[in-house]
């Protein structure tokens, strides 16, 4: 059974543990590479889950944590008039695949998205993540023709892909 739970600063340690599990698993996936997160201890993990107006998932299957997602404010809300907020940070764990944990966590970052007013949903992810990608396809998002941000290499850019949101 999938259980979801907004973590706030007091959770910094499963934020932490899941967090660390994502980019060891899947390091191809993230611009963040797990040695960047070695540093700074509690402080650090804290200050990511303090940050305003952002909201923070792990998704838990049969009581152990199987995936995480955030949603980053954007400066504008996607009507038009600026960068609407961003779904960062999505990761399942290898166990927990297949048993539509990713769709859950989506699912949470859109309602989230909605309460704050938006009319859209960015995310960025990394080219050649076929899984990702064709996750978010599945639930609505496009690629847009926006540059992403620059990889490591110096060559590549990140994938952008926005979704509209309705209110229903």
């Amino acid at each position: 059974m999938v259980r979801l739970r907004v973590v706030t600063t007091d959770d910094w340690p499963l934020w932490r543990d899941v967090r660390r599990a994502a980019l060891a698993e899947a390091p191809h996936a993230f611009k963040s590479r797990l040695a960047d997160w070695h540093r700074g201890g509690e402080e650090r993990w804290r200050a990511r889950l303090e940050m305003p107006d952002a909201y923070h998932v792990v998704a838990l299957l049969d009581g152990r944590a199987a995936g995480m997602a955030s949603g980053m404010p954007g400066d504008g809300g996607g009507d038009g008039d600026g960068r609407p907020p961003e779904l960062r940070s999505v990761w399942v764990s290898p166990e927990a695949r297949g048993h539509g944990v990713g769709g859950r966590l989506i699912a949470a970052v859109e309602t989230w998205a909605l309460r704050t007013g938006a009319t859209a949903l960015r995310l960025a992810v990394i080219p050649g993540n076929a899984p990702a990608i064709a996750l978010y396809e599945r639930h609505g998002f496009a690629a847009t023709r926006e540059p992403g941000d620059l990889l490591a290499d110096g060559v590549t850019r990140e994938l952008v892909m926005v979704k509209a949101l309705r209110r229903s």
